[in-house]
């Protein structure tokens, strides 16, 4: 094997996709800074306890670990940044109020979450902590829609659920946490028959609840006959008319939207309404979110919290690419003032400038146009 051949699903990024790349995260960093997220880089390598604290223990197969030479201590790569952001509201900012943050980095996986993705993606989210109402659900919701708008996607899909409506048919069913495990397994791969079979023994109302879950998927009506046929409990309640209300403010912003009351991805994560966007030319979610109460209680601050995460690399993939920038040739020529003038109000008004070296025999690549010398005056020409 030569030894400059990566890793599986480990990929070197060239100059073009990597320009591409770059803009897509800038006006992504942008729109949040005007939306009043805060920007932080949290390490990435730190103690496995932190990265798996709360609600990040779901990474726990997902993370790449090291031991500390300093310490002896487990370390690990960051496989997810959303509990680095919780401890950093919890433990480092420790606001009183709302705090808006956001981040742009990579992070790793010991595995691909599918044979398309890379093992590094590069992950774009915001968390918004203190307020646990549908309206900051609603605000990181449609900001997640304008940063997929942002980066030029098309044919934008947006599907929305809710953990509450599984959980409270569970939680006032009595069932056990082991029988609890299985039916989440068993929803989350949409067996009916395993899960036709699972639920003999429960309630009618529960085994009927139960059994519904996987059908209710679709437009506005599906809310309805949730309405009518699941158990009457409050938590169930309040979050159909949470989901009803997301969808009436989200509807206009998305070419279409669905409700999934059977999609439990993230259950031991999220605690509220989840939501996943996607589009043409992936078969994947390209954002994902959802509220996530409780991952702050390992650091001594169990805040609300929701917030959503994109892989950019994957998302890059899907929008049209910008074209790496040409530039303008200049001549090499030492102590002309005037020539280091004109080059300098070039490059800070954004254009891309190389200068010749001495003795270079063929002009640089990627310039469309060079620096020259008029009647005394330096001015750009077209090659």
């Amino acid at each position: 094997m030569r030894n400059w051949l990566l890793p599986e699903y480990i990929e070197d990024i060239l100059p073009a996709e990597a320009y591409h790349i770059e803009m897509l995260r800038r006006s992504m960093i942008d729109l949040l800074t005007v939306h009043g997220y805060c920007l932080v880089s949290p390490p990435l390598l730190e103690f496995v306890e932190s990265l798996l604290s709360g609600s990040g223990s779901d990474m726990d197969l997902q993370m790449f670990k090291v031991i500390d030479q300093l310490s002896g201590r487990m370390m690990g790569l960051r496989a997810d940044m959303t509990p680095q952001v919780a401890r950093i509201d919890a433990h480092l900012l420790n606001c009183e109020g709302i705090t808006r943050l956001c981040y742009a980095n990579s992070v790793l996986h010991s595995v691909p979450t599918s044979l398309t993705q890379t093992r590094e993606p590069l992950q774009v989210g915001a968390e918004l902590y203190g307020h646990e109402g549908l309206e900051s659900d609603l605000e990181i919701q449609q900001l997640m829609i304008l940063c997929l708008a942002k980066s030029g996607l098309s044919k934008l899909h947006v599907d929305l659920g809710h953990v509450a409506v599984f959980r409270g048919i569970i939680k006032n069913a009595h069932i056990s946490q082991e029988m609890e495990a299985e039916l989440f397994a068993i929803l989350q791969n949409k067996d009916m028959a395993a899960l036709r079979t699972l639920c003999t023994g429960l309630k009618k109302n529960t085994s009927e609840a139960l059994l519904l879950l996987p059908e209710l998927y679709g437009d506005k009506a599906v809310l309805q006959i949730a309405k009518e046929k699941l158990p009457p409990h409050k938590e169930i309640v309040l979050a159909l008319n949470q989901l009803e209300k997301a969808g009436d403010a989200l509807y206009p912003l998305v070419d279409t939207l669905a409700f999934d009351l059977s999609d439990l991805r993230g259950y031991h994560y999220h605690t509220g309404m989840v939501f996943a966007a996607y589009s043409d030319g992936c078969s994947n979610a390209i954002a994902l979110g959802g509220r996530y109460d409780e991952i702050g209680k390992a650091f001594g601050r169990a805040r609300p919290a929701t917030g959503f995460s994109l892989d950019l690399r994957e998302l890059s993939r899907l929008v049209e690419k910008k074209s790496y920038p040409m530039g303008i040739s200049a001549p090499y020529q030492k102590k002309n003032k005037a020539l280091d003038s004109a080059i300098a109000q070039l490059r800070s008004a954004g254009h891309i400038v190389i200068v010749e070296l001495p003795e270079q025999t063929q002009k640089t690549l990627n310039c469309d146009r060079q620096l020259v010398q008029r009647s005394g005056e330096w001015v750009v020409e077209k090659i």
